[in-house]
């Protein structure tokens, strides 16, 4: 990344994280359907011609405003952003369990899991985003993310991100051949997900010949780019999601 981009991205993270008691969405909630179930998700759209689709899946407490902030971030960088939805509209937990219940329902059923994630993605090229798409998601969201790609089900996905997200590989699940590029970003001092789940991550990987990325950031714990969180680590924040916007440079 040039060093005067990079210099742009460090301020707009600064000035977005400092401000987002503030935050007014750009975009419009979407309402729309899986079957009989109702999902809302958001749309962010660039100003002018698009230069491709970002996907962004959720955290463990549902589509909300940090999505929504970080989908109005990718417009103003010159990308469409959707953030899906998967727990269904007006589901948004508020308390731990809750969480838990919402999430453990979606690992516990991969196959609702992917199809719930790739219908926000046809959602999203129905109201018109550009072509072809990213994929990235949050914690709960970044281990969807890596769903999807180990899946191989989506069509014209240019690449994969996880931020802080869980890397484990379920049983029978295996990285197929032909992967668009991967980026990982996670923090050293992740409690929830372990250094040794990036070593066995790395070693599948180089297994599959697969192009990827991973990024350590010292001291950063789990939800490092979580604002207004006390996990909140601005360098890691603001050096991941410069990572991801040079990614989305190269995949786009």
């Amino acid at each position: 990344m040039q060093p005067l981009i990079a210099s742009a991205v460090l301020l707009a993270a600064l000035g977005l994280a400092a401000n987002a008691h503030a935050f007014t969405p750009a975009g419009d909630d979407i309402v729309y359907e899986v079957g009989d179930e109702a999902f809302e998700g958001y749309l962010a759209t660039a100003e002018g011609e698009a230069r491709g689709t970002v996907l962004i899946i959720h955290d463990w407490d549902g589509l909300g405003d940090y999505e929504r902030r970080r989908a109005d971030m990718l417009a103003e960088q010159g990308y469409d952003a959707f953030a899906v939805d998967l727990f269904g509209q007006g589901n948004r937990p508020a308390s731990t369990q809750g969480r838990q219940a919402a999430t453990r329902a979606l690992y516990e059923d991969r196959e609702r899991m992917r199809s719930l994630t790739l219908a926000g993605l046809a959602e999203a090229r129905n109201q018109g985003a550009a072509e072809p798409a990213v994929v990235m998601g949050y914690c709960f969201g970044g281990a969807v993310a890596l769903e999807i790609a180990r899946s191989g089900e989506a069509e014209g996905v240019a690449g994969y991100t996880s931020f802080h997200g869980g890397l484990g590989t379920p049983e029978g699940q295996a990285w197929p051949e032909e992967l668009p590029p991967l980026l990982i970003a996670h923090g050293g001092a992740d409690s929830a997900v372990p250094m040794s789940d990036v070593a066995i991550l790395t070693e599948e990987l180089e297994a599959a010949g697969a192009t990827y990325e991973i990024q350590v950031y010292s001291g950063a714990p789990h939800g490092f780019t979580e604002f207004d969180s006390d996990r909140y680590q601005e360098r890691a924040d603001v050096k991941s999601w410069a990572a991801f916007l040079a990614g989305l440079d190269e995949w786009l």
